[in-house]
């Protein structure tokens, strides 16, 4: 029986639907706790990769496969697995349970109930912590993969913004990607994302030459070199099969003025409890001030994921029947792709809303696949030459080029100088052996260069801490950069690799011209 809602009376098998999560943070550990640094990874870490990997885990045990694709960054994946920042997430989930004590205690009813709820949540998530977590993330991955209940993707070491890089330092970053995911989840993604989902000509034969098998570009970027969302393409001139988001689908969810997590009886992200840190109120609506807002009712919230992730399939199902109308010949085909983030931690209920797409989609006679179960299933149609693209504001460049950014961008450029310089003088390329100080003078570059920072800058988001973010790591690579000109003793490089060490298999050499 079809679920309420469903445009068509049969469950026949009419398509395919592809969930894309992408999962990254830049580099916060040792960089600030609170409002902005190391809270941003505890807060996402236990409000949407834990709750993410856990509804997995639970359809992977009822038999479920192949159910969506998440490509996580290796700098992220290296503070999901970091010593440090296992420690530091344990100390946050306790002191979460702590501060839900407090709220519980409280005197009006509906700040009482929701930290009773808090309290639950809390306490799961440290169980589930000390259960599965507390080795890192890489064991949960490996064995949601080995199970083959998700793809994984890959990417470059530390989400630099790829069209800004040359050929040769764009492909090293990415197979020192790659390599970072072999190491931790025992082989190398067939499939990548690329950041931002940026893209120019160029790139296909650079991702070619890494090994890449196929990624997603974001809708826009396809549509305006002629190809189609509705199936994958050739790349370029190349073997890679490139997949186009499908936005109005996508923006059902994602968009900031209609899309589902607005909708007024789920939990109000903005507004606090702020005695205890606490989210208690619901959007009520988009124009109501913080101090106005409405008490959360989990119950109302639960009945809105069930309504709108009926919504949902039916808006997939009428697009992929619009296109067995277009093309009866093939099956449909629409990708979607958002971050993980927005599920759980942006949006509380999204990962509920998340399990319940998964449970109808099969019932509407569509299958929730991964990127590489869609090419099994669909062949290529064509081959695409895409120009220029991002899934950035006006799916151009602009964010990432923005005149506010353009000091910081050339210190970045001229410090990429510096680095290649020192990468190669000395005759240091005949070396058979590796240099820890140039290995770490390539880290703390590749940090500075991660693309969050511009777009933080560009959007006018704790502007501050980008700004030090860059500066910061530049001066870490000029003070090393100055040690290995001068061949002083070791000290600079080694305290900077106690702080910023995310990948210990990085070997400059790779970068090598």
């Amino acid at each position: 029986m079809n679920p309420p809602g469903m445009s068509s009376p049969t469950n026949a098998y009419i398509g395919s639907l592809c969930i894309v999560l992408h999962t990254h943070l830049p580099w916060v550990a040792h960089h600030g706790a609170w409002p902005v640094g190391e809270e941003w990874l505890h807060q996402a870490w236990a409000q949407s990769y834990t709750r993410v990997f856990s509804m997995l885990d639970r359809l992977g045990g009822q038999g479920r496969r192949d159910l969506l694709t998440m490509g996580i960054t290796p700098v992220l994946a290296a503070q999901l697995d970091d010593p440090y920042c296992l420690r530091a997430h344990h100390e946050w989930l306790g002191d979460w349970q702590v501060r839900a004590t407090g709220l519980a205690g409280m005197r009006e009813p509906h700040r009482r109930s929701a930290g009773q709820a808090e309290y639950r949540m809390a306490a799961a998530a440290l169980e589930n912590f000390e259960r599965d977590g507390r080795h890192g993330a890489s064991p949960i991955v490996r064995r949601l993969a080995d199970a083959g209940v998700v793809e994984f993707l890959g990417g470059p070491l530390s989400h630099t913004f790829t069209p800004d890089l040359s050929d040769d330092w764009a492909g090293a970053t990415l197979t020192a990607g790659l390599d970072d995911a072999r190491l931790r989840w025992g082989s190398a993604p067939r499939g990548i994302w690329t950041p931002e989902c940026a893209y120019r000509p160029g790139l296909a034969e650079v991702f070619a030459r890494a090994g890449v098998d196929h990624l997603m570009l974001e809708g826009p970027t396809v549509l305006s070199a002629g190809a189609t969302t509705d199936a994958p393409w050739l790349l370029a001139d190349t073997d890679i099969r490139v997949f186009g988001r499908d936005l109005p689908l996508a923006y059902r969810v994602w968009s900031p003025r209609r899309g589902y997590p607005g909708g007024r009886w789920y939990r109000d992200f903005h507004s606090y409890d702020h005695d205890w840190g606490m989210k208690i109120h619901r959007v009520t609506s988009r124009t109501t001030p913080p101090e106005d807002k409405a008490p959360y009712d989990p119950d109302r919230a639960a009945h809105a994921v069930r309504q709108d992730a009926r919504d949902f399939v039916d808006a997939v199902r009428n697009r992929l029947l619009e296109q067995r109308r277009a093309h009866p010949q093939r099956p449909g085909l629409a990708v979607v792709a958002y971050d993980t983030e927005l599920f759980g931690h942006w949006w509380h209920e999204g990962p509920q809303w998340l399990e319940e797409v998964l449970h109808l989609l099969p019932e509407a006679g569509i299958a929730p696949r991964s990127l590489s179960g869609a090419l099994e299933h669909h062949d290529t149609v064509g081959r695409v030459h895409p120009d220029l693209g991002s899934w950035g504001s006006g799916k151009d460049f602009r964010v990432w080029s923005s005149p506010q950014t353009q000091d910081v961008r050339a210190a970045r450029a001229a410090a990429i100088d510096r680095v290649r310089y020192l990468l190669t003088r000395d005759r240091w390329t005949d070396r058979l052996t590796r240099d820890p100080a140039r290995d770490q003078l390539l880290t703390s570059l590749l940090l500075g260069l991660a693309s969050d920072w511009v777009f933080m800058i560009s959007k006018e988001s704790a502007v501050d801490y980008a700004r030090s973010r860059i500066v910061d790591h530049l001066a870490d690579v000029e003070a090393v950069a100055a040690e290995i000109d001068s061949a002083a003793s070791a000290a600079a490089w080694r305290s900077i690799a106690d702080v910023d060490r995310p990948w210990g298999h990085v070997d400059a050499r790779g970068f090598l011209d």
